[in-house]
């Protein structure tokens, strides 16, 4: 049982090592090739895009809330129903 725990928290350790040295080798690597002005633009681009999706999003869910508050103020209201099927 100890065998196990050991092998797998060495597995999960040198796991992880390797995902962190990777990650940072391809940063490394891209921040070599790329462009600063790329890089700026690109980042902007993608909080622009953010921005859009939370803003959309927004409306969405007041949209919903409006629609749901006609539709209540619609529908007869019923009493719960006591009892089963």
């Amino acid at each position: 049982m100890f065998k196990r725990l050991t092998w797998m928290t060495m597995g999960t350790g040198v796991g992880f090592g390797l995902a962190v040295w990777g990650q940072r080798k391809v940063k490394a690597t891209v921040a070599r090739y790329q462009p600063a002005r790329l890089t700026t633009e690109l980042t902007g681009g993608v909080r622009r895009i953010g921005e859009d999706v939370r803003n959309a999003a927004e409306e969405g869910r007041a949209a919903m809330r409006q629609r749901e508050a006609e539709l209540r103020a619609a529908s007869p209201q019923t009493a719960p129903r006591s009892g089963g099927p």
